[in-house]
């Protein structure tokens, strides 16, 4: 029986795929079955899409891939198609109604049950399981990483608090919930004894683990111990919610000689009316004197940020305000994206929304400015040694790509490393900086 997993959306998604395909491999009738993973949908008896419908792009792209997997009932071999994750979350009535070829549904909450879906579906039944969006789910089974192996997502905690007027995530994640630091720790140490040497920790907001669990923020103290873990080389923070940060945490990333000096702050806009309207709880000064403090606290810190382009009601002089912050701030890393309007959240409602060919000329604006400044950034890197951790090789050439402790996989940039010297994916090498492109760096071994 071949079954082809679909992962879509983020990396906090991806966790929870990782977690169903371990599942899967140790359900003892599925393996009497002769369950074996394929990446050919052709081929494929049991398709599962994991979506995403944050923006309006990620739901399209999760409607379509189940369409298109849903033409597998007609034409090829797909005997199961069920649909997992946010949008099933969001819209399960929807999807039953207009996607008959779906048979078998499960909630953001309710991952765990995956191998029970797949049994029924394959028994004629169909499936549909949507637990409340409290606590955690159950998951006694070794995670089956995606990533290569090398590195991997920690998913710290589950859900949100924060109820921005123009996200959907309390709706289809629920509140917050912490993952109880003694699990992370056993995770992250089995992670390490396969071999996966850089930890990324992933939450829809990191800064605030363990407020729920043990009444205070206590993201250091998982750092603490993470850092003692064997084998693992980087930890790496993203998700940090600004107004969060607080004087242990950075404390914990420079007494933790494992903890990479990257942030990613995520602050939206820069326009105080724009975050008030956002519901964001920092305003541009505090913005300013947070970035201030971290790069004081941490000189090689690198700072990584999202801003959202043509919120409802902004105006010219506010999208100046955020271009005018940019420039100032000279973030090290920055995505801009244009406001998505999503049904059921406030933001849907307010007046002033604003056209697409103006949010996407603010969002190439901003993206234009930031390139300006990566570029200067990246030159001021000259001469600078680093460790590099290997991604691949460029086919045909002695270069091989990697990144540093400034680059998230994905969505950072890369160091072009040049040596005539037999590297491996994982492998971590010392490199001199030599040159600098708009968004990435070449160098060669030291």
């Amino acid at each position: 029986m071949k079954l082809l997993f679909i992962s879509l959306g983020c990396d906090k998604n991806l966790v929870d795929s990782e977690f169903m395909i371990g599942l899967l491999q140790k359900d003892e009738a599925l393996c009497a079955d002769g369950l074996v993973m394929t990446d050919d949908e052709y081929e494929a008896d049991v398709i599962i899409v994991n979506s995403c419908c944050f923006i309006g792009d990620a739901k399209e792209e999760s409607i379509n891939t189940i369409l298109e997997m849903a033409e597998h009932k007609k034409d090829g071999n797909l005997k199961a198609l069920i649909v997992t994750g946010c949008l099933a979350q969001r819209y399960r009535e929807e999807i039953r109604k207009e996607i008959p070829e779906v048979d078998a549904v499960l909630g953001t909450n309710s991952y765990a049950d995956i191998a029970d879906a797949v049994r029924s579906v394959l028994g004629g039944s169909c499936y549909e399981e949507f637990k409340p969006l409290r606590g955690l789910p159950r998951v006694r089974a070794k995670r089956s990483v995606t990533t290569g192996g090398h590195f991997a997502y920690l998913k710290i905690a589950e859900g949100c608090d924060k109820h921005c007027s123009y996200c959907v995530i309390p709706s289809v994640r629920g509140g917050y919930r912490s993952v109880p630091l003694e699990e992370l720790v056993a995770q992250a140490k089995e992670l390490a004894a396969d071999g996966v040497k850089e930890l990324i920790l992933v939450a829809q907001e990191t800064t605030l683990y363990g407020m729920d669990l043990y009444g205070e923020k206590s993201l250091h103290r998982l750092l603490d111990a993470l850092n003692q873990i064997p084998g693992l080389f980087w930890i790496r923070l993203l998700y940090c919610y600004p107004e969060e940060i607080y004087e242990e945490l950075i404390d914990a990333i420079l007494r933790n000689g494992k903890v990479c000096h990257y942030l990613d702050i995520p602050i939206q806009h820069a326009s105080d009316a724009v975050l008030r309207r956002m519901g964001r709880r920092t305003d541009r000064a505090g913005l300013a004197r947070i970035v201030a403090h971290l790069r004081e606290r941490i000189p090689d810190i690198a700072l990584r940020t999202t801003v959202i382009c043509g919120f409802p009601g902004e105006t010219e002089e506010a999208h100046e305000e955020l271009m005018q912050f940019i420039n100032d701030m000279e973030f090290d890393r920055l995505g801009a994206f244009s406001y998505s309007q999503e049904e059921g959240t406030p933001a849907a409602a307010f007046e002033g929304q604003i056209g697409e060919e103006q949010k996407e000329a603010w969002r190439a604006d901003v993206m234009e400015l930031q390139e300006e400044i990566c570029c200067d950034r990246n030159e001021e890197m000259k001469g600078r040694e680093l460790a590099v951790f290997i991604e691949g090789e460029v086919s045909g050439e002695s270069v091989y790509v990697g990144r540093t402790y400034r680059d998230a996989p994905d969505v950072d940039g890369y160091i072009f490393v040049h040596t005539t010297e037999t590297l491996m994916t994982g492998d971590i090498v010392r490199v001199r900086v030599t040159g600098a492109h708009e968004y990435d760096l070449i160098g060669e071994p030291v």
